[in-house]
């Protein structure tokens, strides 16, 4: 889009020098019309990509306990109640391995792999995909990236980067398992 503009302001600019030179009036109302449809151009992809990313931006929520609080002076109704959730504490959750990794605005946490699986997908030539600016990686269907923009990368790639599986469309073990039925 951005290259359609600047051939457009380039394009607008050369009938502009054209009507100076030629005292002619006509180039310069379309050197005019030119500049215009470049902002309109800029102006539409602007709007484009800013509808873009509010659908993907998560929607910010705030705290349930919060919101759904009744004023000190009013009763709690069961229905408020029930709505309260309690976290356990540090060591409720039994040991480390359990326990959620911290995630980073609104990034999946990380499949836990088996060591066989590992192995299978480190031999393929498999194609996935990571998002920019996130620490994992994808199969093309997982239903965190809906809207995100991708880039494709190969498996054992995406591997020495640093990228480390996504825990919701679990690329090792579904790329695993479809090697091994094919095989």
């Amino acid at each position: 889009m951005l290259f359609i503009v600047l051939v457009l302001v380039l394009a607008a600019l050369g009938l502009l020098v054209a009507a100076l030179i030629t005292a002619n009036s006509l180039w310069a109302w379309i050197s005019i019309g030119l500049s215009v449809v470049a902002g309109l151009l800029l102006l539409f992809d602007w709007l484009r990509r800013r509808k873009k990313r509010a659908a993907a931006a998560p929607a910010e929520e705030e705290d349930p306990a919060e919101e759904d609080e009744p004023a000190e002076d009013e009763e709690k109704t069961p229905e408020d109640v029930e709505q309260t959730v309690l976290m356990p504490a540090a060591g409720e959750l039994g040991d480390a391995e359990d326990t959620p990794e911290p995630q980073q605005s609104g990034d999946p946490g990380e499949e836990k792999s088996d060591p066989a699986d590992v192995a299978v997908v480190s031999e393929l030539e498999v194609e996935v995909v990571v998002v920019d600016e996130y620490p994992r990686y994808h199969v093309t269907s997982c239903e965190w990236l809906e809207t995100r923009d991708t880039i494709p990368l190969g498996i054992g790639e995406a591997r020495q980067l640093g990228f480390t599986p996504c825990a919701l469309c679990t690329p090792d073990a579904e790329i695993a398992g479809n090697h091994r039925e094919k095989a």
